[in-house]
């Protein structure tokens, strides 16, 4: 999956996940409809085994779908939106309750699950298939958002200014089933690693005290 395997690895990790699951490219997960009283929230922020790891520990937070979002072909596959002429990020969406999260407290964690300030890449991974993006279903949801950029922004956390990009949302294609909590089988895999569990370490540390009990040590 992550083009710093072929440099830094020297062999095909990804690929071989792929070719050792009969028709994996095309065996699709089931997104799931949102159950009573439950809310759903879209982001991407580079990389969705990370962005989905880091979004799943959050207290409030029943489930975390890997998939595509923000562009203009319908059914995707993980190989369509590498290609960058799709539109689509690598994206997550998120099924929780609203009586133990807010959406603010989501979206907040989500501009530290990642770094909201660099444009179209998150780290190693180039393109605008990793770009980060928040995707906003009512004009509330957008007055949130925007509310916190400016406040971390004001607060100089980090040295550059955000530049999430925030669309309206439209549609959302779960990943193949293979990419679906991948972090915590794949603790071996050198990207996961080297990569992945740093910044859902990160994570842990800045969230601290909205993470699920278990993801609090």
């Amino acid at each position: 999956m992550k083009r710093i395997i072929f440099y830094v690895a020297g062999i095909l990790l990804i690929a071989g996940c792929v070719n050792g699951q009969p028709n994996a490219s095309h065996d699709f997960a089931k997104l799931p409809k949102p159950a009573p009283g439950e809310a759903v929230a879209t982001f991407g922020g580079g990389c969705f085994w990370s962005m989905s790891e880091a979004m799943s520990e959050l207290k409030g937070v029943n489930q975390v779908v890997s998939g595509y979002a923000g562009g203009s072909v319908r059914n995707p596959s993980y190989e369509d939106v590498c290609t960058r002429t799709t539109g689509h990020a690598e994206c997550v969406q998120v099924y929780y309750d609203p009586k133990v999260i807010s959406f603010a407290t989501l979206a907040n964690a989500f501009f530290f699950a990642h770094d909201p300030t660099e444009l179209n890449r998150q780290g190693p991974d180039e393109g605008t298939d990793y770009r980060s993006i928040a995707f906003y279903r009512t004009p509330e949801e957008k007055a949130i958002l925007a509310s916190i950029i400016k406040k971390i922004n004001e607060s100089k956390h980090y040295p550059e200014a955000i530049v999430t990009e925030l669309a309206s949302f439209k549609a959302f294609y779960a990943a193949e089933k293979y990419h679906q909590g991948y972090y915590r089988g794949h603790l071996d895999n050198p990207y996961i690693a080297s990569v992945s569990v740093p910044k859902v370490m990160k994570f842990r540390k800045a969230e601290k005290e909205e993470l699920k009990p278990e993801f609090q040590k």
